[in-house]
């Protein structure tokens, strides 16, 4: 590799890009496309998962748990992030994520060859846990080390434009995803796809991983780090280093309060809850939802790139900041407009026949539950956990101490039921004759069981999509650079992973999770998006006063502040 690279070239902002810097960005990004198509396989298929792997639960707990499922990737993604930040400090760039895209790939393979609950009982669910675990220990050495790598590659001026083609990396991996999806499902037909075809997608998943190891086994180590390692500046500790000290750790901490925890929040909500809340809340077929979700991805996944390159000219902070602030302000108007736009019936039932719950409000849980194993069996939870499965809003009034719950749909009044004491049998009978009553009233007041299809403003919903998915693109495009920036590079793997990490797999990975238990808890569709809202502004007060703007500086000289 050419040792030009290894100092920063103040021509950079004119001369093209050559041939060497086209190779490690490819090389780069087209290993971490796989890898993020193997980690969103799940995230799509999470309500078929939640039927083959979650079956032994009652309905709501399920979809919740193959959530939680999901996100048990995100929540080891810091500890990956610390075990593979440290190697990558201390060993070099390059050898570190050939380690993590192996674990990533195998992963995901094996998921395609699990029994599902029924054939398998608890131990199905149990190891397919243990799989997304693995895969997020992986991701969380991963994009650290591809985010350095490019950047240490990169010409001085023009940092966010390089690192701008990692940013696309993980919309690409979802669009893949989604497209394998989508050719299957259409290929096989919903029946067979639903019983077996689910599989081809995780299987397929070994083929480009032997393509993306033989990929970077072409690459050589980072030039920063060959300097670092033949002036003997390596960090011997690199971890007690960037966390131990509080200049370093004081630094780490802005960066994921005032950058990546906002980034978050609005990534996931644009790319993930999008898709859940068409699916799970407008009911639309999922088909015609991930065609739409794709389709806003293909039309704003080049503004990664084009907020890349601005934020080399007028800094990373406006943009970050800016797309964090004009998310928060716009989520709620975007997704009733959403609404309005692929589900009109349901919008008209909403503002025409209004619910009311009527319970003892001491019987009501927060049905939160990340394990899967609490029951629900409270009159008031069964009536909650049925309204929300139906996307129903719904108003609370308070009953009595211990009165059973009651619904009010339009003039229609429902009992619920008392579920603890009673037998399996007893409890299967109930639950039936309940959910058949409350069916035929909500469809009596005009809740639709699904999106009518030929009432859909594909346009208009469109539109929304990609104004989300431009959202992503502001607040993601520029980060890595940011991050890159902020650290020394003794430390830099360490010291931009774990930030990134605990803001995207916790602060975003546990979105879909919390904001779904919100809206089962209150009976607001929208009351969910209170989440992201909040953490974005949040992020936009912290990063404004305390984050500094860091395009200019010289990663190769800096040695902290």
């Amino acid at each position: 590799m050419a040792t030009a690279a290894m100092t920063p070239r103040t021509d950079a902002a004119v001369r093209p890009m050559s041939a060497e810097e086209k190779k490690v960005i490819f090389a780069s990004s087209l290993g971490t496309v796989f890898e993020w198509y193997d980690f969103y396989l799940y995230g799509s298929l999470s309500a078929i998962i939640a039927a083959q792997f979650f079956s032994g639960v009652n309905p709501t707990a399920g979809f919740i748990f193959a959530l939680m499922a999901f996100a048990a990737g995100f929540a080891v993604r810091p500890f990956g992030a610390l075990v593979f930040g440290r190697l990558g400090d201390l060993v070099g760039r390059k050898y570190t994520f050939l380690i993590t895209i192996m674990l990533m790939g195998l992963s995901t393979f094996i998921v395609g060859l699990l029994p599902s609950y029924a054939s398998a009982g608890i131990i199905a669910p149990v190891i397919l846990i243990v799989l997304r675990l693995i895969q997020g220990l992986a991701l969380g050495g991963e994009y650290g080390g591809a985010a350095t790598y490019v950047a240490e590659h990169a010409p001085h001026g023009r940092r966010g434009f390089y690192t701008s083609f990692i940013q696309t990396t993980a919309t690409l991996g979802l669009f893949l995803s989604l497209l394998v999806i989508l050719g299957v499902r259409t290929y096989l037909g919903e029946a067979e796809f639903l019983a077996w075809g689910w599989r081809i997608p995780f299987l397929l998943s070994v083929v480009l991983l032997g393509i993306s190891i033989w990929i970077r086994l072409q690459l050589q180590e980072s030039p920063a780090f060959k300097k670092m390692k033949e002036d003997g500046t390596v960090s011997k500790a690199p971890l007690k280093e960037a966390f131990g000290t509080w200049k370093n750790a004081k630094v780490a901490l802005l960066a994921l309060l005032g950058s990546t925890a906002g980034q978050a929040v609005v990534w996931y909500t644009g790319q993930f809850y999008a898709l859940f809340f068409l699916t799970q809340t407008l009911k639309m077929d999922a088909t015609t939802a991930n065609i739409l979700i794709a389709l806003s991805l293909l039309i704003g996944t080049p503004f990664f790139i084009v907020f890349g390159w601005l934020s080399d000219k007028i800094g990373r902070k406006p943009i970050i900041l800016g797309g964090c602030l004009i998310a928060a302000i716009t989520y709620f108007p975007l997704f009733q407009g959403l609404a309005r736009a692929v589900n009109p019936d349901l919008a008209a039932a909403q503002a025409s026949a209004p619910v009311t719950v009527v319970a003892d409000p001491s019987s009501c849980s927060f049905q939160f539950n990340p394990v899967g194993t609490s029951q629900f069996t409270s009159s008031c939870d069964i009536a909650k956990g049925f309204l929300a499965r139906n996307s129903v809003n719904y108003s609370n009034q308070a009953a009595p101490a211990g009165t059973p719950a009651k619904i009010k749909v339009g003039d229609t009044e429902i009992a619920s039921f008392e579920a603890k004491d009673l037998s399996a049998d007893a409890v299967k009978t109930q639950t039936a004759a309940f959910n058949k009553s409350m069916t035929d009233a909500i469809r009596a007041h005009g809740y639709p069981a699904a999106a009518n299809p030929a009432k859909i403003n594909y346009v208009l919903a469109t539109a929304i999509l990609t104004l989300l998915v431009i959202y992503v693109t502001m607040v993601y495009g520029p980060i890595a650079a940011q991050l890159v920036e902020l650290f020394p590079t003794r430390i830099r793997y360490s010291g931009m992973s774990l930030p990134y990490h605990i803001g995207n797999g916790w602060f975003g990975g546990f979105l879909p999770t919390t904001a779904f238990a919100m809206v089962a808890a209150t009976g607001d569709i929208y009351y969910g998006l209170w989440y992201p809202i909040v953490i974005a502004l949040a992020t936009f007060v912290i990063g404004l006063l305390f984050v500094p703007e860091t395009k200019d500086r010289d990663i190769f000289s800096y040695k902290g502040d």
